[in-house]
């Protein structure tokens, strides 16, 4: 336990950097979140079709990890991202995630060029199953492979 606090503690240096920082309060619907600039800024869109949504995707230094390898939490992210996109319709509420089952074939370094394809495997009422497909745009090779399980109470017609 100890050596995961060290770990996690900030050097002097790094608390300055910090407590230097300021957060501008963000107006909604007009602003970007923090979330959407770090993890999904540089995400292109490439194809849009009933029940496909293709984009593009170069690996970023900010969601590497340690080895300079895309960081797996950054791939669940993506996949959850752009399963939801291929369903999602515009003035309704947002999808809630019910499911997500990922297979990590293959690793992206950085500046890799990555493709993501996100295909709709059925629907029910609300109920929605999705598959997101990860690929190397150079080489082919599939980075990842997820299962994508979502849910949206639309408001009723009465």
């Amino acid at each position: 336990m100890d050596r995961a606090k060290n770990f996690l503690e900030l050097t002097k240096e790094e608390h300055e950097c910090l407590s230097r920082l300021t957060v501008p309060p963000r107006r909604v619907g007009r602003d970007s979140c923090f979330y959407e600039d770090f993890a999904l800024r540089g995400i292109r869109v490439d194809r849009v079709e009933p029940g496909v949504v293709v984009c593009s995707f170069k690996v970023p230094p900010r969601l590497t990890d340690r080895t300079g390898k895309l960081a797996v939490g950054a791939i669940a992210n993506l996949i959850d991202e752009v399963g939801n996109a291929v369903v999602q319709e515009e003035a309704l509420p947002m999808n809630v995630s019910v499911d997500m089952s990922i297979s990590y074939l293959a690793t992206a370094k950085l500046n890799d060029e990555l493709e993501i394809t996100s295909r709709v495997l059925g629907k029910r009422g609300g109920y929605f199953g999705t598959i997101v497909l990860i690929t190397n745009k150079s080489t082919g090779e599939i980075i990842a492979e997820g299962r994508h399980s979502l849910f949206c109470l639309h408001a009723s017609k009465m």
